[in-house]
């Protein structure tokens, strides 16, 4: 079970890193196959699939279907290597083409290519749907990565597989893009729906933190911006990204507990953990 959780936290670390890693690559090169490597690169590293060649598409076949399925059992079977190297060129001419389409129905062709490409043995689901939120960041459609279309995905997997396998079936793309528009629509809500929570929680830890004198308030509102973006802190680390002294930042930590921001939740080592408890409920919530 341990080993279970772990492997789960490892790979949402690794898909964080390759996020952060693709939006810093996507300001000095184009969204491509070879940035796309490099993510998988990024997104598998020590993780249950660092035996299948991350950073690299495949060059033997894949198949698609439960646990222990066989190529004789399968669900699907994505083309073979010699096809998919082709057809993944093909997709990355198609990203950059000009298209009068929408670029949300631009996306949701090319969700659908990717996934029926399958180009590497392990991550195409993560990678997939990472490059629907890089896709439409390039178009300008999306200013951060805050849409989280994963969840509305897992929420109605087999209406997800059954609507790409009637793609596959009998070519019908009007179904497909019916239902990726909704799964965008219903992210898309429930990002504003979390957006305007977070907005409303920092205008109220600010004004608790307002109530203190203004010695104090600067190091607790520097805090709250770090833990704006880490929820979940320890004080060694806490105060060499802050540079300040570790007294200072555990005193501050002691002083937001007691208004209730903050609270122990583990411990490392010696070292106590403290997380921003109603933040991290606001971004849990559904996921």
């Amino acid at each position: 079970m341990d080993e279970n959780v772990n492997r789960d936290v490892s790979d949402v670390i690794n898909y964080i890193k390759a996020t952060e890693y693709a939006l810093q690559r996507l300001q000095e090169m184009p969204l491509c196959n070879r940035l796309i490597r490099e993510i998988h690169k990024v997104l598998l590293s020590d993780t249950r699939g660092a035996e299948k060649n991350p950073g690299e598409f495949r060059y033997s076949k894949n198949w698609i279907g439960g646990q222990g399925s066989t190529l004789r059992t399968a669900r699907y079977i994505p083309p073979n290597p010699e096809n998919m190297h082709e057809a993944i060129s093909q997709l990355e001419k198609y990203i950059h083409a000009e298209d009068s389409l929408n670029p949300l129905i631009q996306a949701a062709l090319i969700h659908y290519q990717f996934e029926t490409i399958h180009p590497f043995l392990d991550g195409n689901g993560r990678i997939g749907r990472l490059l629907i939120t890089l896709f439409l960041m390039e178009k300008n459609v999306l200013s951060t990565p805050a849409l989280y279309i994963s969840y509305y995905l897992k929420l109605n997997r087999v209406e997800y597989y059954d609507r790409m396998t009637e793609v596959r079936r009998t070519g019908d793309y009007e179904q497909w893009i019916f239902f990726f528009l909704q799964a965008f629509t219903d992210s898309a809500r429930d990002a504003i729906t979390a957006i305007d929570q977070l907005t409303a929680l920092h205008q109220e830890s600010v004004n608790t933190i307002n109530s203190f004198t203004q010695r104090q308030q600067k190091n607790l509102l520097k805090l709250l911006s770090y833990l704006e973006a880490h929820p979940i802190i320890d004080i060694s680390q806490t105060a060499d990204a802050l540079d300040l002294s570790y007294n200072t930042v555990a005193k501050s930590i002691t002083t937001l507990m007691d208004k209730g921001l903050l609270q122990q939740t583990a411990k490392n080592g010696k070292a106590r953990i403290f997380s921003y408890t109603k933040y991290l409920e606001i971004l849990r919530k559904d996921t």
